[in-house]
């Protein structure tokens, strides 16, 4: 696949003020093309580097994570999730990442103790059942909320997707922000009442 590159649209659709001298007359007085902030044409793009794009990406998806949070966390005062926000962005896919928004233990199925953690991504995919995390990466726009059963590796010592539960290891995977906070409030109801409030929203 080739190298994506990225332009920053902000500053083409910028308005920027015409100057006395033209590009061109300077050229043709001096011999030289001097380039100045502000005798860029509009129409004239500026690539982004990777870095940026990725950091870029990455304050959106906080920013939608940390809108998540509080939504979740004030449902009910006997709900209450910590604030885990991070980002990761996809290696030659900046524009693309997802955003770890909390983790927690639950009760889920005939499974008594299921730690999870609850992400947000700016694209639809696929949980890989190898070492990779996402396939079939659908390139349309689009957006996935999804909640991953964890475990911890012994041998490495860091948390990895729970498969016990599922090949993929996922409890839930939604395009609709509605159904995924259903399904995080769900996680963390304490008891049937509470469940039965939620399944009613």
């Amino acid at each position: 696949m080739p190298e994506l590159r990225y332009f920053d649209t902000a500053k083409a659709e910028k308005d920027t003020p015409v100057t006395k001298t033209g590009v061109h007359t300077e050229f043709l007085r001096t011999g030289r093309i001097t380039r100045r902030g502000d005798d860029w044409h509009p129409a004239e793009k500026r690539y982004l580097t990777h870095k940026e794009v990725a950091e870029r990406t990455g304050r959106k998806l906080e920013a939608a994570g940390s809108q998540a949070h509080e939504r979740i966390n004030s449902f009910h005062a006997s709900i209450r999730f910590p604030k885990i926000v991070y980002h990761r962005t996809l290696s030659g896919r900046p524009h693309l990442g997802y955003c770890h928004v909390t983790s927690a233990k639950t009760k889920f199925a005939e499974f008594d103790d299921v730690r999870w953690s609850f992400y947000i991504a700016n694209f639809f995919a696929d949980v890989s059942d190898k070492d990779l995390f996402f396939k079939n990466i659908s390139l349309g726009y689009s957006r996935m909320f999804f909640a991953v059963a964890m475990e911890r590796d012994a041998e490495e010592g860091k948390l990895v997707v729970d498969r016990k539960i599922r090949d993929d290891g996922l409890l839930f995977r939604t395009r609709d922000p509605k159904a995924a906070l259903k399904n995080v409030l769900m996680l963390g109801a304490v008891n049937e009442s509470l469940r039965k409030i939620i399944q009613k929203l």
